[in-house]
């Protein structure tokens, strides 16, 4: 199915999950440099690493139809994050894989953005994109991205939890949890 990337935008009651517009890079490079948001990351992130980052997010948009689209409220029309489909960037016995995943502004969390959005996104992959699995990971001391995995359905694969590669061996976030959501499962959901 083709996608036009250029005008895609999905919505939720409370959310806009739309493409990237210039006046969005300072808001996330805000996000990136906090060190709440990334505490479950390697590093905080430069305002060029930020830029450079929305530059190849968009490429992904060109290229496959889908990336990771950036979150603004309905009601204000304010960006607070993002929420999409990223390809796995390293190899692993799971990859090549889609990856669904979140990023908000810290003064934005514990309102059930994240879920909602990534609710839509996961609909979209399975009934727009006829995906036929979603995976999602994070560290294993990332307590609220494994909550969300589990409100949106996803559950864990025990099995195949794994060390994230980049991660220096004996690094608190080495070990990372895994879980996926087949399409089958999230239509039988429904």
């Amino acid at each position: 199915m083709a996608i036009n990337t250029s005008k895609l935008e999905l919505k939720t009651p409370r959310l806009l999950l739309r493409q990237w517009k210039p006046t969005d890079l300072e808001p996330f490079a805000k996000i990136n440099a906090d060190p709440i948001v990334m505490e479950h990351l390697l590093s905080v992130r430069t305002i060029e690493e930020s830029a450079a980052w929305v530059e190849r997010n968009n490429e992904s948009f060109n290229a496959q139809g889908f990336g990771l689209f950036a979150i603004e409220l309905n009601e204000t029309g304010k960006f607070i994050g993002f929420v999409g489909l990223c390809p796995a960037k390293f190899e692993a016995h799971f990859t090549p894989c889609l990856e669904v995943g979140w990023r908000l502004a810290k003064e934005h969390w514990g309102n059930g953005y994240a879920p909602e959005g990534a609710r839509r996104v996961l609909e979209f992959a399975f009934e727009e994109l006829k995906l036929e699995e979603i995976f999602s990971w994070c560290a294993t001391t990332n307590k609220n991205s494994i909550r969300v995995m589990e409100k949106i359905g996803l559950h864990r694969d025990f099995d195949n939890d794994f060390d994230y590669p980049s991660c220096p061996e004996g690094h608190r976030l080495r070990r990372h949890v895994l879980y996926r959501l087949k399409a089958s499962e999230f239509a039988a959901a429904r």
